[in-house]
């Protein structure tokens, strides 16, 4: 079992067994979860780019923001590149948020996903918008992460007992972690973000469009 599977594992109390049914009971509320990895672009696109983020992951947040718009625009509205999103949750706030994206009509997604990058140091770690990391005197403590989170998915249309059987799936949960082991035994994977371009891997934030889009064309 890898070091960082075995870090997953202690994040969360996880059920001994594996139920990979779309549908889950908690407080006799019912969640209904699409599984599968969100994608947008042409099908039959001749470079498929696979994205592996976590949304607790800084890195990942700065790709998404300040990268992948123009990504869209170019690459992905044009019918160059088809893209695919993998959740790869490093922590316990990055899986609840998984979740909740998962949970939510399939149109709801990747603007759930953007939102959360975009207030992440508010969100994860208290900061007001405009603080600095490193300024203790602007971190927010009247609310835990958890609470500040269900108030972003209650902006989404989650509501707090939806929100609660999400937090508590434990078999969603599992299935989440079991995926990231698979992920991470497969493409070798240490730490995110991490893409695919076709059959080429590559293990960091491109950090530029440009960058990027020499990656697409080497993957032709």
């Amino acid at each position: 079992m890898s070091k960082l599977y075995q870090k997953l594992l202690s994040l969360t109390i996880l059920s001994a067994s594996v139920l990979l049914l779309p549908f889950h009971s908690y407080a006799k509320t019912e969640i209904h979860y699409d599984l599968e990895p969100y994608s947008v672009g042409n099908p039959k696109a001749p470079v498929v780019v696979q994205e592996w983020f976590s949304l607790t992951c800084t890195h990942c947040a700065h790709f998404a923001l300040n990268e992948f718009p123009k990504i869209q625009k170019q690459l992905i509205d044009s019918g160059k590149i088809r893209y695919e999103f993998h959740d790869f949750p490093m922590d316990k706030m990055g899986l609840t948020a998984a979740m909740v994206a998962h949970a939510l009509p399939h149109n709801r997604y990747l603007p759930f996903i953007n939102a959360v990058f975009s207030r992440q140091m508010t969100l994860f770690f208290g900061y007001a918008p405009s603080a600095k990391q490193e300024d203790e005197k602007n971190v927010d403590h009247s609310k835990s992460p958890m609470e500040r989170l269900q108030q972003e998915a209650a902006f989404a249309g989650i509501g707090k007992d939806e929100f609660d059987a999400i937090a508590n799936d434990e078999k969603t949960q599992q299935f989440f972690l079991e995926q990231v082991q698979k992920d991470t035994d497969k493409y070798n994977i240490a730490g995110t973000p991490f893409f695919r371009f076709n059959n080429i891997s590559f293990k960091e934030d491109p950090k530029t469009y440009e960058k990027f889009e020499d990656l697409v064309k080497q993957a032709r």
